[in-house]
């Protein structure tokens, strides 16, 4: 990130959206363009202000948080939009990615988190908690089906496999002794082949297709 990152927040709490102002302009990098009270709000100021990147609550009045991301996604699917709630509910994250967010950010997390989070985000290179990926393994009530066959080449298939265990672009490529430029177009082509948009929906693919490295599955059992 050379230029300033501009960011729109989204919330209809006073003190919510002071606080998150607080911590993101912690980081000289990112700039507040913005602030919106309820859904409609952002979809208009979103439009007004071209930001690159959206912080949006859930249980916002007129429109909520859920139908303003999938609005705006529609009509600007380049803008990044991470939800922040307090909720640590995995069917709200789903209902996040489903919508087309790239993130999802709990408001009683460390400040410190939250930058490194948004600085992920904002480099395109956020890697999939472990914690996220137990919690997609729990909303599962059947076990995996046997590895189904992908076109996915033995390269990609291996950063599949790394992705799952929430290493970041730049642990992949120590791991795989290639560049995080080649980690990146690998990740973009597997996402091309598959049809899927973000880590997440990589990690339940792979969960899903018997493609999960048994380690994550022995893990997931034990929280």
């Amino acid at each position: 990130m050379n230029d300033l990152y501009r960011i729109l927040i989204g919330d209809d709490h006073q003190h919510a959206r002071q606080a998150i102002r607080m911590i993101v302009e912690k980081d000289p990098r990112f700039e507040i363009v913005g602030e919106a009270t309820n859904g409609k709000e952002v979809i208009r100021l979103t439009e007004e202000l071209m930001p690159d990147m959206i912080l949006m609550d859930i249980n916002m009045p007129v429109i909520n948080g859920f139908t303003a991301t999938r609005l705006i996604k529609e009509k600007f699917p380049y803008i990044k939009i991470v939800i922040v709630t307090v909720s640590d509910d995995a069917s709200d994250l789903f209902d996040a990615l489903k919508q087309g967010a790239q993130g999802y950010l709990l408001k009683n997390l460390k400040p410190s988190l939250w930058l490194e989070y948004l600085q992920a985000i904002a480099a395109d290179e956020t890697p999939m908690p472990k914690e996220i990926a137990r919690r997609i393994l729990h909303e599962f009530n059947t076990p995996p089906a046997p590895p189904c066959k992908t076109n996915l080449t033995s390269r990609e298939q291996e950063i599949l496999t790394w992705v799952t265990q929430g290493l970041s672009n730049k642990e992949i490529a120590k791991q795989c002794l290639i560049s995080e430029y080649t980690v990146k177009n690998h990740l973009k082509n597997i996402m091309q082949k598959l049809h899927l948009n973000n880590r997440v929906q990589l990690t339940r693919y792979a969960y899903e297709n018997g493609l999960m490295e048994s380690e994550l599955k022995d893990d997931s059992k034990e929280g």
